[in-house]
C-alpha cells in the first residue's frame, strides 16, 4: 500500500519530512526454537545466522567493548570498580565487526541499526566495523545519563548512539518521528541490571522507524530493555543475550 502524500505549497521545495513510513517489513518465518517477546539465552551470532536475509526493519546493538577495559585501564576494574562490567563477557574487535556485518545481511533496504558507543570508540573511530557493509552513519544520539560516572579528566555522564541506515539511505518515508532531540536525558533507576540502557529513547526511536507489529531485533540484549520498549510501543521483539 502505498503512503499518503501531502502537496506542497506551489513553488515549495519538496519536503524531507515525513509523518509516515512507505516501508513495509517482509512477511518472516522463524525456526521453531525461537520466540518473539521472550529473552532467549543464545549466543548472538548463531541467533543471526538463522535469521532470514534484508528482512528486519531495525536492530540494536550493544557490544561489551574488550577495547575500553583493555586500553583504559584504572587497573582495579573487577576489585573496587566496574565489578558488574568486568564481570560480563566483553567482546573483540573482530566479533564486533562479525555482528554488524550479520546485522547488515538480515536488515531490509533502508533499516537502521541503533549502535551504542561509548566516548572511548567514538574517539578513536569505528569505521573499519562498517567495511564491506551497506551500512553507513547518519545520526548521533547522546544519552544524558544524569550521573556522574569515572574518568581520568572528565567524568563520563553520557553514552552515545549511532544511528546507521543500509542502503538506500533516505529519511522522508521512513523515519516518521521528528521531534527526537540528539541529546536526551533519562536516569535508569539505581539497582538497575549492569549496563541498562534507557527504554524510553530506546522506544521513541524505535516508533520512528516501525510500524506497529513490526519485529525489532537485538542479538546481545542484555538487560532485555529493548524489549521493554517495544512491549511499550506495539511492536515485536526478537533478540537474546549468551547470559539470558
Amino acid at each position: 500500500m502505498a503512503a499518503e502524500t501531502q502537496d506542497e505549497p506551489d513553488g515549495a521545495p519538496p519536503s524531507v519530512f515525513s509523518p509516515v513510513r512507505d516501508l513495509v517489513m517482509p512477511a518472516l518465518e522463524l525456526p521453531a526454537h525461537f520466540a518473539f517477546n521472550e529473552r532467549l539465552k543464545l549466543d548472538g551470532l548463531e541467533f543471526l545466522a538463522h535469521l532470514p536475509e534484508q528482512t528486519f526493519p531495525v536492530a540494536f546493538f550493544d557490544p561489551q567493548y574488550r577495547g575500553l577495559l583493555d586500553k583504559m585501564s584504572y587497573g582495579n576494574e573487577g576489585r573496587n570498580r566496574n565489578r558488574g562490567r568486568s564481570a560480563l563477557l566483553q567482546m573483540t574487535d573482530e566479533t564486533i565487526t562479525a555482528f554488524i556485518r550479520s546485522l547488515d545481511r538480515v536488515l531490509m533496504p533502508s533499516g537502521h541499526v541503533f549502535l551504542w558507543m561509548d566516548k572511548f570508540h567514538l574517539c578513536e573511530g569505528f569505521s573499519h566495523w562498517l567495511a564491506d557493509t551497506k551500512l553507513a552513519v547518519v545520526d548521533l544520539v547522546t544519552w544524558d545519563k544524569g550521573r556522574i560516572g569515572m574518568g581520568y579528566r572528565t567524568r563520563r555522564k553520557s553514552e552515545h548512539l549511532v544511528v546507521l541506515q543500509k542502503t538506500p539511505r533516505r529519511a522522508k518515508g521512513v523515519w516518521k518521528l521528528h521531534d527526537i532531540p540528539d541529546v536526551w536525558a533519562e536516569t535508569v533507576p539505581r539497582g538497575a541490571e549492569t549496563h541498562r540502557k534507557p527504554v524510553e529513547l530506546q522506544g521513541a526511536l524505535i516508533a520512528a522507524v516501525t510500524n506497529p507489529r513490526d519485529v525489532v531485533i537485538d542479538p546481545a540484549a542484555g538487560s532485555f530493555s529493548v524489549l521493554e520498549a517495544c512491549l511499550q510501543r506495539n511492536r515485536v521483539f526478537l533478540g537474546c543475550d549468551i547470559e539470558g
